[in-house]
């Protein structure tokens, strides 16, 4: 059981608390392991009728896995972030269908693999400091622990705009954008987790009724999301078929935060936006967390032994210089084979979920 996560009852709450504050909470595979241990341990345990999810610290949920660890382990090889994908991934698949409430408070920085952590829960919180994210474009990764399936599923081309660009979600925009349920300002989590702890005892409808009523007298309304006030030029522009056609449409609209999201996007891995973009139009398709859980392990382990891993956490959090040499270094250079590479199935790389 790793130290860097709490686990613990309050009345017929299993609380989850990743105790890992000066990383922002960032996933170890011990992490992965202890949060695992924890749900499987309450599934049939009838002193448990909810599981409730929180980060120490005050700073953030979670703002994803260890990446550090990631860099040092793609250049030996990948053998250990291989491993560490497959746990996380059937960890996200086990979210998606835990037989109890599994509630998720969002609080502060979410990203990444907490996204995994909270976002396919029944119950997902947000509060007015909640950032969330899938960056991984950023480091030269695609979007996964089912994050490539939420994205493919918000509203118009919301989630393309926000996959490519590596950008981030107020609360407002989560909601919209079908990350999170419910506003609850971060001054009452405290109380509903009192309330939650509270509870009699149920079990099955009766249990998720009793959590949805302690949710909705905290909640709150949202604030207003950013993100739908831009709906017209992104659904217009991410409609294309390809990233260099999203490029031209977005330089073409003379709209600012527009020639924004085109330099957010330039910036990012040349093969990491491509393969996301198909990606994501194939997860459109996808019936189930599993299949998009299983394309994304495809391609988490293809990126492994591609450079631009390694290349985009040495410039974000090793050397910090900002300053990634990503290879194919332009966007005309990376072929739709480099991009097929990516999605094909590979003999042990498969993770068979669906």
């Amino acid at each position: 059981m790793s130290t860097e996560v709490r686990v613990f009852t309050e009345g017929r709450v299993g609380r989850i608390v990743l105790d890992r504050p000066r990383a922002l909470n960032s996933l170890t595979h011990g992490m992965i392991g202890a949060v695992r241990a924890a749900l499987d341990g309450w599934a049939a345990d009838d002193s448990v009728d909810v599981v409730v999810l929180t980060g120490e610290g005050g700073r953030g949920l979670c703002a994803g896995a260890d990446i550090r660890a990631i860099h040092d382990d793609a250049k030996a090889g990948g053998a250990g972030s291989r491993a560490f994908f497959r746990d996380e991934y059937e960890l996200n698949a086990l979210i998606g269908r835990y037989p109890k409430p599994y509630v998720a408070v969002m609080d502060g920085i979410t990203m990444g693999g907490g996204v995994g952590l909270s976002a396919h829960g029944a119950v997902r919180i947000v509060t007015e400091r909640s950032v969330v994210a899938m960056p991984e474009t950023r480091i030269g990764l695609v979007p996964d622990v089912g994050g490539s399936l939420l994205l493919a599923r918000a509203p118009g081309e919301s989630g393309t705009h926000l996959g490519l660009t590596s950008a981030s979600m107020g609360p407002g925009d989560a909601l919209l954008c079908g990350f999170a349920d419910h506003f609850v300002p971060s001054a009452a989590v405290p109380a509903l987790l009192a309330d939650l702890a509270a509870l009699e005892p149920a079990g099955g409808a009766d249990a998720a009724e009793a959590v949805a009523q302690a949710v909705a007298a905290h909640a709150r309304p949202a604030p207003p999301s950013a993100l739908a006030g831009q709906r017209d030029w992104i659904d217009s522009c991410y409609a294309a078929d390809t990233v260099e056609e999203i490029v031209e449409r977005l330089l073409a609209t003379g709209v600012q935060e527009a020639k924004e999201a085109a330099d957010q996007l330039l910036a990012n891995s040349p093969t990491a936006v491509k393969v996301t973009l198909a990606a994501l139009r194939r997860a459109r398709t996808l019936t189930s967390l599993e299949a998009a859980l299983d394309q994304e392990y495809r391609i988490s382990c293809a990126a492994l032994a591609a450079p631009d891993l390694v290349e985009g956490i040495r410039a974000q959090v090793v050397d910090k210089d900002r300053n990634p040499r990503w290879s194919p270094a332009t966007l005309a250079a990376v072929t739709p084979q480099d991009v097929a590479r990516f999605l094909a199935p590979r003999e042990g790389d498969e993770l068979g979920l669906a």
